[in-house]
Parts: structure tokens; C-alpha cells; sequence
């Protein structure tokens, strides 16, 4: 999915996090950035300029802003609306004039408009897509799934992949993957004004696969809620960078958990068949969708799901309102040496495990794939019953 590379001009920290409350409730995603750390050469789709104080200012920095980003939409913010305010900010150069706050359908629309635009005119990048993973509780084996997903994306696509563990204190991806990382997120959180594409390879380490990783931080209270905008921030230029953006955002409804989700492409919840899981699941995604997430972003991963089902997965559809996209079965043997070895089961050999996180990621990046027959998944959830 498409999203704008949207930038803020303004002095106010609150409009800051106004705007990026605003922008999570619209049809239309936005990732926003800071204009005060955008790299030459670089544009942003949508620049939103702050004209409730420093009026006069405010028309410079427009002015100034159309002759930088000639391509750019500039939405130009002002307390009050006049005929004669609006004509003065188009003459400056901005493309859309709203009255502060503005109404969510007049920032729909307004959005659906640079969207259009955007799509008929010839970009200089590429879009990226971001893949969350988010677990419904402890152990559902969010981190398993997303490892071997980043696994199986590199392999199929060779294109550059990331994945970035979110985790604070207890991530687990590096380790999955058998490498070790002299760096972590909170490197990249505490200089994002100055990544750059040599900085970035500084801090990622690279898995055999051609998977990229951005290693878990090892402090338990980082990153936490003073780092949610940064974080957003620092997905907007990763996107710059990777054609595919793996998070593992935990099961932990934090706030830098959610600035995943809500500049995430794909959401996948990962649940078991168990009542403490189907109901997390349940107020998990009322939670997102409160938080102007679309429910089609969502996808609902069945994981360690075996006949007998304690919960039959017709029933856990209907308690949580959401169709089930991937049933994985239930293999501890295999899961267990994947993780004692550092090898994933994307690579580890044959395995019935193994074919259904191939077909689940071909279905990821390729919408238009068809689910396995329901036949083959039953045959493989009856041979291998035991519960990991």
C-alpha cells in the first residue's frame, strides 16, 4: 500500500502531536516526519505549515517551501478562515487551507487529493511496506512467526528486507537468527536527525538470508512512551531504505507498539486457541480500531493450532469478529531445535512447519495467493499434534 511522507513547519510541540493524532484516523496514511531532520534531496509528499501565531512567518516559510519542494502539497494551518487569509496563502504557494482544528473529512479529502496526485506523477523512490507483528499475549510466538516471515521475504524477493525488533529489554530476534549486533533500536532512536544510508549500515547486521536486522534494546524501560514520535520518524526514513519492513512489536499495548501499528501496511495479530488469547485478541482489536486502524490492514494468525482444538477456529472467529488468515500448526520439536540452533525454519529443511510459512509470506506479499486447500492444512494439523 502506498502511504505520503508527510513533514511539519512548526515551533509548537503540541500542533506536533495534534497533527500526528489527526493523521492516524484518516483513510488516507500518512508517515510524518520532522522538516527539521529532511536530507537534501529528499521530499516529502505533504508539508504541514503551522500559520496560528507567526502568521507573516508562517507565509514565508511557505514561500520558502514551494520554491525547495515544487512537487510537495503544502497544507497550510490557520485559527481562523477569511476569503481574503485563504487567497494570501495560495498566492504564497500552498495547495490546501484549513481552519484549526480541521474537520476529518476535510482532511480526507484533502489527503485523497494529494494521493491522486501523487499517483499519477513520477516518484523517486519506491514504496516501502511495513509488516507488524503483534502478539494477543506472552508466548504466542509472535517473534517465531516474524523471523521466519523476514526469512522467507528475503529469500523470495531479494529485495532489501529489514526487521526490526521492538521488544525493550527482552528481544530475542538476533538470537533466533544465530548473529549478534553491536548496535540497537535505541541507537537509531537517539540519532535519527542524522541517519543516513552509511550510518544505518553501521547499525544493522545482516543474516545469511539477506535479512537485515535492527537489534532489540538491551534497557527494560526503553524504547517507552517518550519515543512513540520518534519511532514514527524512524520508520519514515527506514522506508527509504528497505522495500520491506518486518517489526516485532511484542505483546505489550505500549505506545511505541502502537506507532508500528498505526504506520503499519499489514497488521498481523497472532493468537493461540486458548480462552486468555481469544479474549486479548478480541479487546486487542477493538483497541486498534478505536485507534483508526482499518480492520482490512489486520490479518488473524492461528498459531499452535492442533486437533483437537481446545477452541474450534469457527468459534474463535465469531467471539473475536475477525476471519482467521492463517492457520499454523502445532510442531515443538521443530520449533524448539529452530531456536536451540539459531537456524530458522524457513531454512532449516523440510518441514510441514516450513511449507506453511511460506505459503502464509507468498500470501503477505502477494494478496492474489490462494490459501492452501483446507484438506493439506488438516492433514498436517493431525500428524503433528503436540502443543509448543
Amino acid at each position: 500500500m502506498a502511504r505520503l511522507a508527510g513533514s511539519l513547519h512548526t515551533q509548537d510541540e503540541s500542533f506536533r502531536s495534534d497533527v500526528a493524532t489527526l493523521l492516524r484516523s484518516t483513510a488516507v496514511q500518512v508517515s510524518l516526519g520532522d522538516e527539521r531532520s529532511a536530507r537534501p534531496g529528499v521530499s516529502p509528499d505533504i508539508v504541514f505549515v503551522d500559520g496560528r501565531n507567526d502568521l507573516d512567518g508562517a507565509m514565508h516559510a511557505v514561500e520558502r517551501l514551494r520554491a525547495s519542494h515544487p512537487l510537495a502539497a503544502i497544507f497550510f494551518m490557520a485559527d481562523a478562515t477569511s476569503p481574503d487569509l485563504i487567497l494570501r496563502s495560495m498566492r504564497a504557494g500552498a495547495n490546501e487551507f484549513f481552519a484549526w482544528p480541521p474537520s476529518r473529512t476535510a482532511l480526507d479529502e484533502a489527503l485523497q487529493r494529494t494521493s491522486a496526485r501523487r499517483a499519477q506523477a513520477p516518484v523517486d523512490r519506491s514504496d516501502s511496506r511495513i509488516i507488524a507483528f503483534f502478539g494477543a499475549k506472552g508466548g504466542a510466538g509472535t517473534t517465531t512467526i516474524a523471523v521466519n516471515c523476514g526469512v522467507d521475504i528475503a529469500r523470495l524477493r531479494k529485495r532489501p528486507t529489514l526487521i526490526v525488533d521492538l521488544k525493550p529489554g527482552l528481544g530475542e530476534v538476533t538470537l533466533f537468527l544465530g548473529v549478534r549486533s553491536r548496535y540497537t533500536l535505541l541507537d537509531a532512536l537517539d540519532n535519527v536527525h542524522r541517519l543516513d544510508h552509511e550510518f544505518l549500515r553501521e547499525l544493522v547486521v545482516k543474516h545469511k538470508s539477506g535479512l537485515e536486522i535492527l537489534a532489540g534494546s538491551d534497557l527494560f524501560d526503553r524504547p517507552g512512551s517518550n519515543d512513540s514520535h520518534t519511532i514514527e520518524e524512524l520508520f519514515r526514513i527506514l522506508g527509504r531504505h528497505y522495500e520491506y519492513i518486518i517489526v516485532d512489536a511484542g505483546s505489550q499495548p505500549s505506545a511505541s507498539a502502537f506507532s508500528a501499528i498505526y504506520g503499519a501496511d499489514t497488521i498481523c495479530l497472532v493468537a493461540s486457541p486458548d480462552v486468555p488469547s481469544v479474549r486479548n485478541a478480541q479487546r486487542l482489536l477493538d483497541r486498534i480500531g478505536q485507534l483508526g486502524a482499518s480492520g482490512e490492514r489486520i490479518r488473524l494468525l492461528l498459531n499452535r493450532a492442533a486437533e483437537p482444538y481446545p477452541i474450534p477456529p469457527e468459534q474463535i472467529e465469531k467471539a473475536i469478529g475477525h476471519p482467521i488468515f492463517q492457520m499454523l500448526l502445532s510442531d515443538y520439536k521443530t520449533v524448539s531445535t529452530a531456536l536451540n540452533s539459531g537456524v530458522p525454519i524457513a531454512l532449516a529443511g523440510n518441514s510441514e512447519l516450513a511449507s506453511q510459512f511460506d505459503e502464509f509470506t507468498r500470501r503477505i506479499i502477494d494478496p492474489s495467493s490462494p490459501a492452501a486447500p483446507a484438506r493439506r492444512q488438516a492433514l498436517g494439523l493431525q500428524r503433528l499434534a503436540s502443543m509448543w
